[in-house]
């Protein structure tokens, strides 16, 4: 099932927008884009200080893969990701996602989809 997601970027740093994880006892540092994921929304967002992303465990149109290349010790969480291509561009951005990665998807996904939210120009 697609899922879409909002990132704020706030100076220099990406936060996931994820109200239920903090309701749910999870703390607000864990929501903070870092490690390549960073980088990988400064890409996307093209300049821009936020992104909407549809993400999903099943491939669907349009949309670029993250591909698990490691799973962390459990004391970390998460595990690393590569995403080779991003709109057809080799980018080969390696990224660490954390365990709100395991929150969202209640597991460490072999693969996830994203592709960025098409938004309106007549808004």
């Amino acid at each position: 099932m697609m899922e879409t997601y909002m990132f704020v970027k706030t100076g220099d740093d990406w936060f996931i927008d994820l109200p239920e994880y903090i309701e749910q006892g999870g703390a607000a540092g864990d929501l903070q884009m870092v490690d390549g994921a960073d980088t990988m929304l400064d890409l996307i967002a093209e300049r821009g200080t936020s992104v909407v992303l549809n993400i999903s465990e099943e491939p669907f149109e349009g949309a670029d893969v993250l591909v698990l290349t490691e799973k962390c010790d459990p004391s970390i969480g998460g595990g690393y990701y590569l995403m080779e291509k991003y709109n057809g561009k080799a980018v080969n951005q390696r990224m660490w996602l954390c365990q709100v990665t395991e929150f969202v998807f209640g597991k460490l996904p072999e693969r996830i989809f994203v592709k960025q939210e098409d938004i309106d120009a007549s808004e």
